[in-house]
């Protein structure tokens, strides 16, 4: 059907194999689209709201002002935007990127045998019954609590300290923004930094391969986010695409920014002002892409309120949450999200 080139098998995991079983198990079935469009199916490339975080640090009341307006607005009408000037050294997500690359060229076999990052690997989509369920792409998932553990990383040293640094400035960074979040809405910063806990935060480094048949098969299947907020770094290939209405965009990558995204928790908290959106990765014929991604999470047991009453969802724990998403992908493949907890 496809031919593969081969010589990408020995670092990049059998993509290839397991979307061709995808294909032939349900050759005699109608395609299940889910009401999105193909991977091709996108009319314009869109750049995101803008904001310089220097404002956040003005000694002048009206310019820590605008820059908090502007973080707001994006939130709620896009559930997305960049930012610049966000404290992250371009030195540092030099490194980071560069030890990723290492890590992923690393044989499959090792990556998904020998227990790296607290035996963290991932690759394809183990639960997809549709081809349309299966994400081209490969991952390390690691909890904030690993980070800082030298047994996790064996021989990539070097990879140890650029992770341990980078995961402390974006806790930092997606901290301050939730709390310019928290404070917009008339609460208290410090609510979310009683609530967020680093047993649950992660990083994720994504490793997206060149895929054949970049068309029909998404690098990352469309999703919203189970956290309360996400920093994002990315290489500047593009690919991420979210949803704007009713029709998907493409999202225009800026050197030195990064990408924040609101979850769904933030949604719930919120009563739906800010908006957790659906995001997708695309594939690429021609070159791979990289990213690496931080989530801001609570603790299990924290309860998900909301910043007034009444609220349109039930009241839930994040373990409840993620419990019923994971049950959701087994059971149908894709994730169904807050319209669960909607009273």
């Amino acid at each position: 059907m496809f031919k593969e080139d081969t010589t990408m098998m020995n670092s990049n995991p059998p993509l290839f194999q397991q979307y061709e079983l995808l294909l032939q198990s349900t050759a005699h079935l109608q395609p299940l689209h889910n009401g999105y469009q193909p991977t091709s199916s996108v009319l314009e490339e869109c750049q995101l709201p803008l904001v310089d975080l220097k404002g956040l640090e003005s000694g002048k009341e009206k310019e820590r002002m605008a820059c908090s307006r502007e973080i707001f607005e994006a939130s709620a009408e896009w559930g997305f935007f960049q930012v610049i000037n966000h404290g992250i050294r371009s030195e540092l997500l030099s490194r980071m990127s560069k030890e990723q690359m290492k890590l992923f060229a690393v044989p499959f076999e090792k990556k998904s045998t020998s227990g790296i990052l607290d035996n963290s690997y991932r690759w394809g989509a183990a639960t997809a019954t549709q081809p349309n369920q299966f994400s081209w792409s490969e991952a390390f998932h690691i909890p904030l609590t690993k980070v800082s553990e030298a047994d996790c990383y064996g021989d990539f040293i070097h990879l140890r300290e650029v992770m341990e640094e980078l995961a402390t400035a974006m806790s930092k960074l997606a901290r301050s923004l939730a709390g310019v979040l928290v404070e917009s809405l008339g609460h208290r910063k410090e609510v979310f930094e009683d609530m967020c806990d680093e047993s649950t935060c992660f990083l994720r480094l994504n490793h997206y391969p060149i895929c054949p048949f970049p068309g029909e098969v998404t690098g990352l299947v469309p999703h919203t986010d189970s956290d309360y907020l996400t920093i994002l770094h990315q290489d500047s290939g593009g690919g991420l695409q979210l949803m704007k209405g009713s029709q998907w965009v493409a999202v225009k990558p800026i050197p030195e920014a990064l990408v924040v995204n609101i979850g769904d928790l933030l949604q719930a908290w919120s009563n739906d002002t800010y908006k957790s959106v659906k995001h997708r990765v695309v594939t690429n014929s021609v070159r791979e892409r990289y990213s690496t991604a931080y989530f801001l999470c609570p603790s299990n047991q924290s309860g998900i309120g909301s910043c007034r009453q009444p609220s349109p969802y039930r009241h839930f724990t994040f373990g409840e949450y993620r419990k019923q998403v994971r049950d959701d992908v087994e059971k149908t493949g894709y994730k169904v999200g807050l319209s669960r907890f909607r009273l």
